[in-house]
């Protein structure tokens, strides 16, 4: 359907790569066992103080977790979703998107450190994503489309045509 290295496809192409729940339960576990790993590290480089763990697992998760940026906009037709998400290819992310919700993961490679040295300061965004917007209308999944371009990513969810009502009469 789409030309190869394009960076225009259709949602649904995005969000069939790994929709299955035993991988998104698999990668929830593996985030939950990476934030509990750099929640201890900061415990112990905090001194092992008592009663700031919840300091210490939301310092985690700000270092690990990159924070979406993301505006929603309306108009009578279509949603319009413009998140950022500077450093991720099109490949690297996965996009799901149901009539009510658009979920947002990716995880890209983390650069080497050195054997040498020792980080002690850094704000590089993190090498890992996920967000989920819950949508103000029902949207059609099928038309849905997503561009990356320049770090940004724009999704363009037409919204699902109104139920129509029927009135049924009833016979004596």
């Amino acid at each position: 359907m789409t030309q190869p290295g394009a960076a225009v496809q259709p949602a649904r192409e995005i969000s069939d790569q790994k929709s299955e729940p035993a991988n998104l339960v698999e990668r929830m576990n593996n985030l939950y066992d990476h934030i509990a790993k750099r929640a201890f590290e900061i415990f112990d480089g905090d001194g092992r103080p008592l009663g700031r763990d919840l300091a210490h697992w939301l310092q985690a998760e700000l270092e690990l977790l990159h924070p979406l940026h993301i505006e929603l906009l309306e108009s009578p037709e279509a949603l319009h979703l413009h998140a950022e998400v500077p450093g991720f290819k099109a490949e690297q992310l996965n996009i799901n998107v149901e009539p009510q919700r658009v979920t947002i993961t990716g995880e890209r490679e983390s650069k080497e450190e050195s054997k040498t040295q020792k980080v002690i300061y850094s704000e590089t965004c993190s090498n890992q994503i996920l967000r989920v917007i819950d949508l103000p209308a029902p949207v059609d999944i099928d038309k849905a489309k997503a561009t990356l371009k320049d770090g940004r990513l724009d999704l363009d969810l037409p919204k699902a045509a109104p139920a129509k009502t029927v009135k049924v009469e009833t016979k004596v």
